[in-house]
């Protein structure tokens, strides 16, 4: 294991019940990551999506691999939200959901830098269960410079 939830909240400001990502296994500074998510019965989400039959949001897969492809991005670029940076999610495109992801399910989300330009990243990103594939799409995230007080 690369980085555990507590350093992965050093790169990530997304807090419970909204941090998606559980660990980092792998990851090639610039190019790709491969991050874990634990899916279990006591996500909030399951309350409501749906009563008697479990399923994940595809939106919240989505998001998982967006923080995902924000982790790298700030560690590619050694910046932290302490510092005044945050990675914004601007977009999805050639998104395509195959299987819906249940309590028990081990999440892989895996995202590959496309290109990098004037902090507009574009990310290949692809979500598995095991060697089965749960969804595929391309994922923009913008680079943004906040003021810190």
């Amino acid at each position: 294991m690369l980085m555990d939830v507590e350093e992965i909240k050093e790169y990530l400001p997304q807090r419970y019940p909204f941090l998606l990502v559980d660990r980092i296994v792998e990851m090639d500074f610039g190019k790709s990551i491969v991050g874990i998510k634990n899916v279990t019965a006591n996500e909030p989400f399951f309350m409501g999506h749906f009563p008697g039959q479990p399923i994940m949001p595809g939106v919240l897969i989505i998001e998982a691999l967006a923080q995902v492809a924000g982790v790298l991005g700030f560690k590619s670029q050694e910046k932290k939200p302490k510092d005044g940076y945050l990675y914004y999610f601007v977009g999805a495109d050639e998104v395509r959901l195959r299987r819906p992801v249940v309590p028990g399910d081990q999440l892989i989300l895996k995202a590959n830098v496309i290109t990098n330009r004037r902090g507009i990243y574009k990310f290949s990103a692809e979500a598995l269960v095991g060697e089965e594939l749960v969804g595929r799409m391309n994922i923009l995230c913008a680079e943004r410079n906040m003021d810190v007080d």
